[in-house]
């Protein structure tokens, strides 16, 4: 049933404070974002740290974060230098995501369960989540623990009901599932093919899933989730119904390990090619810078409210800025 009209009123009437409020805890999580990965991967990561100067080397050595212990499992190989694993980073890549992907065996025994053969395929969704802490959402962690990820999706499902499968043979242990995160920061136009790439930043993670079934974590998640994609709009729409609220299934990921993979910089280049000045007047080189721009709100045909809310207008300027900043600083 929907809020009583009073406790609606109340949340109307604090809807641009919650707002304000979701939206500076939000930008103090991708504070120095920038700085930490170019400072992070063109000094710690690449080995120049001691050519630093004292106060960007002392920046350095505060920025590094606790992080993910390196396996088999989550450790880069290719440019091992770009691999990054500490929590926050992992953390802010999931939630700055617009889509999560999140692959997973078919069946719980991973055989056959067709005669077209189906399920011998693995299976990867797109999805709405992010990273959360319910145990300890009312205080805050500064990323010394690696948090949950929750993602939202149908009740009956076949991620949903799959997770359920699992949880009644093994609750424990819960579904081995892999969540994937990128986000594209530029294109890396070089002087020959090969030497082409991407400025991005990706994380991978390794963990198990459990669907939520305790009502004051199904709903503090759902919050946490809408909140993430734009902070602030849970306490400005109408309460979800309780037959909305048992149509929604929310699995909570824990992570077993994880490791993020980052490229920030400008074109590679071969000596050989650098020394042909002919070809280089002839081939442009560099980094087009690439980020997620959010438009201008578009009403639907059955909205009576004017003008755009402020907490929208604000979010979405500002999520559109902070990534042409740091695409911008990446390309150099």
């Amino acid at each position: 049933m929907p809020c009583p009209k009073a406790e609606y009123s109340r949340r109307e009437k604090h809807q641009t404070s919650s707002a304000n409020a979701a939206m500076q805890e939000h930008s103090r999580l991708l504070k120095r974002q920038v700085d930490h990965h170019v400072l992070c991967q063109e000094s710690l990561l690449t080995g120049s740290f001691l050519g630093l100067d004292a106060q960007r080397r002392q920046q350095a050595l505060v920025m590094a974060e606790p992080e993910f212990k390196k396996t088999s499992l989550n450790t880069v190989n290719r440019y091992r230098n770009r691999g990054v694993y500490d929590y926050k980073t992992v953390h802010d890549v999931i939630d700055k995501s617009p889509l999560l992907h999140i692959s997973f065996s078919p069946s719980p025994s991973g055989s056959e369960s067709s005669g077209d053969g189906e399920s011998r395929y693995p299976v990867i969704l797109p999805m709405m989540g992010c990273t959360g802490e319910f145990h300890n959402h009312g205080h805050d962690s500064a990323h010394q623990e690696p948090r949950d990820i929750y993602l939202h999706g149908y009740i009956t499902s076949r991620l949903m009901r799959l997770a359920s499968t699992y949880e009644s043979h093994a609750p424990e242990n819960g579904m081995p599932v892999c969540v994937a995160a990128t986000l594209l920061d530029g294109v890396v136009l070089a002087l020959t093919p090969n030497h082409h790439s991407c400025n991005y930043r990706s994380v991978v993670v390794y963990g198990r899933a459990h669907v939520v079934t305790d009502e004051a974590e199904r709903k503090w998640a759902m919050e946490l989730i809408m909140d993430n994609m734009v902070p602030g709009r849970w306490a400005a729409t109408r309460y979800p119904s309780e037959a909305e609220q048992r149509r929604t299934g929310i699995l909570r990921v824990e992570i077993d390990s994880a490791s993020a993979k980052v490229r920030a910089g400008t074109t590679g280049e071969d000596r050989a090619d650098l020394k042909d000045e002919e070809m280089r007047r002839r081939v442009w080189a560099g980094v087009v810078p690439a980020y997620l721009v959010w438009g201008e709100p578009v009403p639907a045909p059955t909205n009576l409210m004017e003008p755009t809310p402020r907490y929208i207008e604000e979010w979405r300027t500002r999520e559109t800025r902070e990534a042409e900043k740091y695409a911008h600083a990446a390309a150099k």
